[in-house]
C-alpha cells in the first residue's frame, strides 16, 4: 500500500530543511520496503512547526513537526501514529489554524502548487468560471459589492481602479500584478506564488476578462527565486491547459525584478517593466489612464487579485459579511520578528493589535516584555502597548497615525532602542531612495545625521524639532510613499518613546 506524505517546498520550509528531510523520507521508505508517495505542498504558515511533514489518513492528514531529517527513522517505527513526540493531530485543529478564517489562503500547504487537477478539485477554477457567464460589466460589479480594497497597502477600492480601466479608451490595455513584496516581516505574496500560484493566474484572467486586457506581467522580486521558478511552470502549464491564452485571449508574462525597494510603487514599478531605471512617475496621469507602455493599466498587489476568484465563485455578499466598516473581507497577518508563533494569520479586519501580537502570536520569543510593534512594514508607525486595544482596520489605524501596509506586523520586545529604530527609517530611505524627488534624496540623509547627534546627546531638543520638520517635508513633498511614509516609523518612535531620545550616549553608539 501507498503511504501519501506531504512535504512543504516553501522557501521558509526549505530554509529549515524541507529538502532533507524530503530525501530522508524517500531514503527511509527505500530502506523499510514502504512505497511513498512524497507530495511536495505549499506551507500552512504556521513557521515555528516547520519543516512539517502530513501522512495522509482514512480521516484527514495528520502532521508532525518540526521535523528533522534524524526524526524520520521514529517516524517509520512508531508508524506515523500518535505516540510520536512530534505527532501534531489534524493540522486544521491546532488552535493557530482553527482560529482563521482562510479564504485567499484555502488552498496554501493542502494543493500541490504545480498540479491543475489538484487545484481544480480543491474549488479553484469556479470563479473564472462564474466571470464568462457574468460579462465584464457584472464582474467589476461584484468586485466593487465585495468591498475589496488594495491589499499592497493603499486600500484603494479595486472594483473602482477596475471600472476606470474598463471605462477607458485604447487599443490594447495591461493587467499587472505587483509582486515586489519589499516589506521586512511580509511573506504573503511569496507564499501564494510558491503554494498557490493557479490563483493568481485566475485571478489575473478574471481582471483581464474584466477590463478588456490581453496581457498580464507579473513583477517577482528577486530575491524569491523559488517564486519565480513555480511562476513560471503554473504559467505554461496554465497556458498548456487553455486557462490563458486561447478563447480567453489573455496571456501571462513574468517578469524578475533587480532588488530596488522603490519598485514596489506602482509607477516606478512600470518604469522597470518598461526596462528603464525604476523611478517614481508624477502623477497625474494615473495609470489607470496611462499605464504600461501609455495604456490603461490595472496594477494590484499579488493578494489584491488571488481574492478575487474566491468573490466571484462564492459571490460578493459572502465576501463582504466579514471585517469591520469599510475594511471587508479578511487580511493575511503576517506575524514576525520577536514573536514565538511567527507566521501567516488569515481573519476578517477588526481583531485588536493585542489579540495578534499576544494571543494569537503568543507574546516575545524571549519571553521579554513586548514593547513595540511595527505595523506596514519598515515604514509603519510604532505602536505601545497602549495602543493595542486599536483594532487592525484601515481607518483605525489611519486615525493613530498608523498604517496597516501589506499586513506585516513586527514585534520588539523591551530590549529595543527606539532612537536607533528611528535612525533606521531615515537610513532606510536613504539607501532606497530613487532619487528623484530632493525631500526623499536629501531629506532622509539630514534625517540620519541629525538623528545621529540626538543618540549623542548633542542638543537634543533642537534637533528633535529640525527632525520634525525634516518629517513634514518628507511627508508631504515626496513624491511617493518612500519619502511620504518615513515619518510615520520617526514621529511614531519620538511620540510613544520618548525616554529612548533623551539620554546622554556614547557617540560610538551612532556607528
Amino acid at each position: 500500500m501507498t503511504m501519501r506524505l506531504f512535504v512543504p517546498r516553501d522557501a521558509a520550509a526549505r530554509a529549515v530543511g524541507a529538502d532533507r528531510v524530503a530525501a530522508a523520507l524517500a531514503a527511509e521508505g527505500e530502506r523499510t520496503g514502504q512505497v511513498l508517495e512524497i507530495v511536495r505542498t505549499g506551507s500552512r504558515g504556521l513557521f515555528w512547526l516547520e519543516p512539517m511533514v502530513e501522512i495522509e489518513t482514512p480521516s484527514g492528514r495528520i502532521g508532525f513537526g518540526p521535523v528533522t531529517p534524524a526524526d524520520v527513522p521514529s517516524l517509520f517505527a512508531a508508524g506515523f501514529g500518535a505516540s510520536h513526540p512530534l505527532h501534531l493531530g489534524r493540522p486544521e485543529e491546532l488552535p493557530f489554524l482553527k482560529r482563521q478564517t482562510r479564504i485567499t489562503f484555502a488552498r496554501c500547504g493542502i494543493v500541490d502548487p504545480l498540479s491543475l487537477a489538484d487545484y481544480c478539485a480543491h474549488g479553484g477554477g469556479r470563479g473564472l468560471e462564474r466571470a464568462w457567464s457574468l460579462g465584464p460589466a457584472k464582474i467589476i460589479d461584484e468586485v466593487t459589492k465585495s468591498g475589496l480594497r488594495g491589499r499592497g497597502g493603499a486600500g484603494f477600492p479595486t472594483g473602482i481602479k477596475w471600472k476606470t480601466v474598463a471605462d477607458a479608451a485604447a487599443d490594447r490595455k495591461y493587467i499587472v500584478c505587483n509582486t515586489d513584496e519589499g516589506d521586512s516581516g511580509t511573506y504573503a505574496d511569496r507564499m501564494i506564488l510558491e503554494g498557490d500560484p493557479f490563483l493568481l493566474i485566475e485571478g489575473m484572467a478574471i481582471a483581464g476578462l474584466a477590463v478588456g486586457a490581453t496581457k498580464g506581467y507579473v513583477y517577482i522580486r528577486s530575491e524569491y527565486p523559488d517564486a519565480v521558478r513555480v511562476m513560471e511552470q503554473a504559467v505554461a502549464l496554465a497556458r498548456g491547459d487553455g486557462m490563458i491564452g486561447g478563447e480567453l485571449r489573455f496571456d501571462i508574462e513574468v517578469r524578475v525584478g533587480a532588488g530596488a525597494y522603490v519598485c514596489g510603487e506602482e509607477t516606478s514599478l512600470l518604469e522597470s517593466l518598461e526596462g528603464k531605471r525604476g523611478q517614481v512617475r508624477a502623477k497625474p496621469p494615473l495609470p489607470a489612464h496611462k499605464g504600461l507602455f501609455g495604456r490603461p493599466t490595472v496594477i494590484n498587489n499579488l493578494i489584491s487579485l488571488a481574492t478575487v476568484p474566491a468573490i466571484l465563485a462564492d459571490g460578493a455578499e459572502h465576501y463582504a459579511t466579514l471585517g469591520m466598516g469599510r475594511s471587508r473581507g479578511t487580511m493575511p497577518i503576517q506575524l514576525a520578528g520577536n514573536v514565538k508563533y511567527a507566521g501567516l494569520f488569515e481573519a476578517a479586519f477588526g481583531l485588536s493589535l493585542g489579540e495578534i501580537v499576544e494571543d494569537i502570536g503568543g507574546g516575545t520569543r524571549t519571553g521579554r516584555p513586548i514593547r513595540a510593534v511595527q505595523v506596514g512594514g519598515p515604514l509603519g508607525a510604532y505602536f505601545p502597548r497602549a495602543l493595542f486595544n486599536t483594532p487592525f482596520d484601515y481607518e483605525a489605524f489611519a486615525a493613530r497615525d498608523g498604517l496597516i501596509g501589506h499586513g506585516g506586523v513586527v514585534v520588539f520586545d523591551d530590549t529595543v532602542d527606539m532612537a536607533r529604530q528611528a535612525r533606521f527609517a531615515f537610513e532606510f530611505c536613504a539607501i532606497e531612495s530613487c532619487g528623484k524627488c530632493t525631500p526623499c534624496r536629501l531629506g532622509s540623509r539630514r534625517g540620519v545625521e541629525t538623528m545621529d547627534k540626538v543618540i549623542r546627546g548633542e542638543r537634543v531638543e533642537a534637533n528633535l524639532a529640525l527632525i520634525e520638520d525634516l518629517c513634514q517635508t518628507l511627508k508631504f513633498g515626496s513624491l511617493c510613499a518612500l519619502g511620504g511614509f518615513t515619518p510615520y516609523p520617526v514621529a511614531s518612535a519620538i511620540k510613544h518613546f520618548p525616554e529612548d531620545f533623551n539620554r546622554p550616549r556614547l557617540a560610538a553608539a551612532a556607528d
